[in-house]
């Protein structure tokens, strides 16, 4: 968050006149309508289809290759009463989509199993340790979620011992035939579904239509919308297309009544109510659901997914929030040990990160890539290693293509899989150099772009009342992969005063007659430069649960003196600027 590149402008400048156009038709700010000009939204049908997306208003499913196969096997399993082991992944959208089809087969009739991977027995997908699972839980029939396109060994021995397996994953696929009855996996060459973008989750969900229909049954799958939000949200889907409509609906079920057992007592113990943002799912709800399987069994989690006894989902979600509690203290120390290897080893000129130590977990390298790829803005791997071999996952910026990196260097690897925004994969300790070195050659080009803070999405006009912005920029939600919520640029603001608060910086800011609030993660060592300066600030507008006594409110509309005006929306949360950047302004002073 340091001063700015003098060649870089953060500005992206005033609103156009398109978009006061279209400011008036929607009613909205200068500033929503100047963001969705810069996105190639214009006026019209396509936009309000956009902007209020339905579930009528998903893609047809009738070109998604092996859907009916896959529906009609389970739905014979169902009718004739055999035993169906659903298998997922240990994540999020391999517990979510595991959790919704167990559920549907059985409000169907059916008899089902669910089980899900560990990385601690196997590893990822169906694993020798999970096959023999499988068998030991008299299942005929094996339905995989979220894993199973690169499991060939596996599902033919599964065949070998008389189980028929329906596969279900969105993963990047190899050219071989998979030795499935029915393999739905839009990724898969030959697949007409013109949607790539679904998880397995929201997979799951078009097989459990299928069987409704199958079954000549009426079942309301609106049920499980909210397990295909939080699974696709964890799993940084693109929350384009489907993926935005499915997600929207899914967030509003996730914050309204009727939530399941599980996921109630999972969001009692948060410090503050859920939003309907994908953020809160993202920060909030994914990383408890993921704590048992970083640190041990993921079993706990698909147990809390499934709960229907109020009091046995009271003492999951209680065990889930003190594993993840230990989760975050061992990243914390992790991430610390790895910027301290990348210092020391000076990494951080190179064009992508990688680093490995012995004793790490793997269950928290993916977070800590995460983390590394934010501090560091370039792809970043992070891998476990133990007795001669490592364990890790890569994360990186938007736009980066981690799974065609990881491709280029097979050769070296034991296995690997994924996709492009996030992958993993394991190696041997011997080749690791080899391994850094072909790594930062698939990201040699990328690195020799302008580096720097990048600029904003849009200018915050002054012409706008901010509690109106923020309210406008919430209908752009879901936000995340391929929608991020936009950027905004402040100008020229004085700061009153700013202070640390537990390593942050909280800022008190004049600009444009009004009184701000923001908070910058990570910042609080740099209160003493700030103060009393002229900043420019990029940004994204929030509303804050943090209501300091005496707080500094967003004003609405330009006036003469610096008059608060408090935002009481959505139960009173105090509207505030998230800070990426701040740095003071050209110039100076006050």
């Amino acid at each position: 968050m340091g001063a700015p590149d003098a060649r870089r402008s953060l500005d992206p400048g005033p609103a156009s006149g398109e978009a006061l156009a279209l400011a008036r038709e929607l009613q909205s700010s200068l500033t929503m309508a100047e963001a969705l000009v810069r996105r190639g939204h214009g006026a019209g049908e396509p936009l309000t289809r956009w902007l209020e997306p339905r579930l009528a208003h998903l893609t047809p499913p009738d070109a998604m290759a092996d859907r009916t196969a896959a529906a009609e096997r389970i739905a014979h399993a169902i009718r004739t009463h055999e035993r169906i082991a659903v298998f997922g992944d240990y994540d999020c959208d391999g517990m979510t989509a595991t959790a919704l089809l167990t559920e549907v087969v059985e409000e169907l009739g059916g008899e089902a199993v669910a089980l899900c991977a560990s990385r601690f027995a196997g590893g990822y997908g169906l694993s020798a340790p999970a096959l023999a699972r499988v068998r030991a839980s008299g299942a005929s029939l094996l339905v995989t979620c979220d894993c199973g396109s690169t499991d060939h060994e596996r599902l033919a021995a599964a065949r070998a011992a008389g189980i028929d397996a329906v596969v279900i994953d969105h993963h990047l696929v190899p050219d071989e035939p998979l030795p499935a009855v029915a393999f739905l996996n839009p990724n898969r060459p030959g697949c007409g579904f013109p949607y790539k973008g679904l998880a397995s989750c929201g997979l799951a969900l078009s097989i459990a239509a299928e069987l409704r229909r199958l079954c000549g049954r009426e079942l309301d799958l609106r049920r499980w919308l909210d397990l295909v939000a939080i699974g696709t949200i964890a799993d940084v889907a693109p929350l384009d297309g489907d993926n935005r409509i499915l997600v929207r609906a899914g967030l509003a079920r996730l914050c309204g009544a009727g939530l399941r057992p599980g996921l109630a007592a999972l969001a009692a113990r948060l410090p503050a109510r859920l939003r309907p943002i994908a953020e809160d799912v993202a920060f909030r709800v994914a990383p408890r659901l993921n704590a048992p399987g970083r640190l041990g069994d993921p079993a706990l989690a698909l147990e809390l997914l499934l709960c229907r006894e109020p009091a046995r989902a009271v003492e999951l979600a209680a065990e889930l929030d003190a594993l993840n509690q230990r989760r975050r203290d061992l990243g914390q120390r992790m991430e610390a040990e790895a910027v301290a290897d990348v210092e020391a080893a000076g990494h951080a000129s190179l064009p992508a990160i990688v680093v490995g130590r012995e004793g790490w977990s793997p269950g928290v390298v993916g977070i800590v890539a995460g983390r590394l790829a934010a501090r560091y803005g370039k792809p970043a791997l992070v891998i476990a290693l133990e007795g001669g071999r490592g364990v890790g996952s890569a994360r990186g910026p938007a736009g980066v293509r981690l799974h065609d990196a990881l491709v280029s260097t097979a050769d070296l690897l034991v296995r690997f899989g994924g996709h492009q925004a996030a992958a993993g994969l394991e190696i041997e300790t011997p080749r690791l150099a080899a391994f850094r070195e072909r790594f930062c050659a698939a990201f040699a080009d990328a690195a020799a772009a302008d580096v720097g803070p990048a600029a904003a999405d849009v200018r915050l006009d002054p012409r706008d009342d901010v509690s109106q912005v923020l309210g406008d920029l919430e209908r752009l939600e879901p936000c995340g992969q391929k929608n991020p919520a936009p950027r905004l640029f402040v100008a020229a603001a004085e700061v009153k005063s700013c202070r640390p608060v537990k390593g942050h910086l909280r800022l008190d800011l004049t600009w444009e007659g009004r009184r701000l609030t923001g908070f910058a993660p990570d910042e609080g060592a740099r209160a003493a430069e700030l103060a009393g300066r002229r900043v420019d600030v990029v940004g994204r507008l929030q509303r804050s649960s943090y209501v300091p006594r005496s707080a500094p409110s967003w004003g609405g509309g330009a006036s003469s003196g610096a008059s608060p005006v408090g935002v009481g929306a959505r139960g009173g949360a105090e509207v505030e600027l998230l800070v990426e950047h701040v740095a003071p302004r050209a110039g100076g002073g006050t």
